[in-house]
């Protein structure tokens, strides 16, 4: 007879407003204001600290807006060289403890502890000594979040942030779904959430009453996967060699837009956003794809592509808004918005792009 295999255990590790904070640890005048990482005319949040968040700045907020939000809010320029850096010191200290390490940005990834090669007897243990390394060899701090599954960890790190750990043992896996909204769930977008709680889901107790023919009914295949994390379920792996297909950003506007002027404003937001999660990632691609949803809820999509790899914000936002251009006039309005990379390249293969060489 075959024996079960092991509990998996897995950690999710997330540094603590990173950005900001290597931005604060590397200039002492920092430390203790409010920061915010990007910013400039009409540009965007990429990052903020705590002290700018307990006045309501956030990522991918306008910087009009977050300025308006906190008057003393100090702007500093992104720095991705140095924030790949430090990235790169933290995975070390990850390899120290597992082979099995899935990285879903530059400031967080899944490890698979379940074989426990440092002999510490438990995955707390383990995510304790990394976050303690972390501390010493960075200056920095990281939460994390420890549990027999990847959609539990993750959850669990956002728990008691900052500089928190949270662990959810398999017994309390779905009784801690259940005390969350559900528009804290992963997977669960904004869009989803509304619709969700327009049928009266509003926490995961309640889409755990749900079932799975009823979720499949109003969302079709996302159903099972929405039954499946109310009741704490998610078989899948950490995968070592994670390779994004594609990285992207979209919007959904409140009312539907026709004004060529107003749609460009709004690509130039969602470029911004889609090139933070491009940085976050590491990644780097070839082509750029522009998502168009019309008021109908007709969908089309138009690319263009490139000989070497778009490493610069510019050029990725030019390039957008050279495909949205060739739309206009548009001849319904618009309600969607997206804009992203895809034909991703390794970190060997990049260059700076050469716009001269458009195929």
């Amino acid at each position: 007879m075959n024996a079960a295999p092991p509990l998996r255990k897995i950690i999710h590790v997330d540094m603590d407003a990173f950005y900001a904070s290597v931005e604060q640890r590397d200039d002492p005048a920092l430390r203790g204001k409010p920061v915010a990482v990007g910013g400039g005319h009409r540009g965007v949040v990429v990052a903020a600290s705590y002290e700018a968040r307990v006045f309501g700045v956030r990522s991918a907020m306008p910087s009009v807006t977050a300025s308006r939000k906190c008057p003393d809010l100090v702007f500093v320029k992104p720095r991705f060289d140095a924030y790949r850096a430090v990235s790169n010191q933290i995975r070390a200290i990850f390899a120290d403890y597992t082979e099995q390490i899935e990285p879903l940005s530059l400031d967080e990834a899944f490890l698979d502890v379940t074989e426990d090669i440092r002999g510490l007897g438990t995955a707390r243990a383990i995510a304790e000594e990394i976050r303690a390394r972390i501390r010493t060899e960075t200056g920095l701090t990281a939460s994390a979040g420890v549990s027999y599954c990847k959609f539990i960890a993750k959850l669990a790190s956002d728990h008691n942030k900052p500089d928190g750990i949270c662990v959810i043992p398999p017994d309390r896996g779905a009784a801690f779904v259940a005390t969350l909204p559900v528009k804290r769930l992963h997977g669960v977008g904004p869009v989803t959430a509304a619709k969700m709680e327009r049928l009266g889901i509003h926490t995961g107790a309640d889409l755990a009453t749900w079932s799975l023919p009823e979720l499949e009914a109003h969302f079709g295949s996302s159903g099972g996967w929405y039954w499946r994390i109310a009741r704490g379920i998610d078989d899948r792996p950490v995968r070592a060699h994670r390779n994004a297909k594609s990285v992207s950003a979209e919007r959904t506007f409140d009312e539907d837009l026709s004004d060529p002027a107003a749609l460009a404003e709004q690509l130039d937001r969602v470029a911004a956003l889609a090139w933070q999660r491009i940085e976050r990632s590491g990644s780097a691609g070839r082509t750029v794809t522009l998502k168009v949803k019309f008021a109908d809820f007709a969908m089309i999509s138009r690319s263009k592509s490139f000989v070497l790899p778009i490493t610069d914000h510019a050029a990725f936002a030019a390039a957008g808004q050279s495909l949205l251009r060739a739309l206009i006039p548009v001849p319904k309005g618009i309600r969607l918005l997206g804009l992203g990379v895809h034909s991703i390249v390794s970190a060997e293969d990049r260059a700076p792009l050469q716009l001269g060489l458009a195929i």
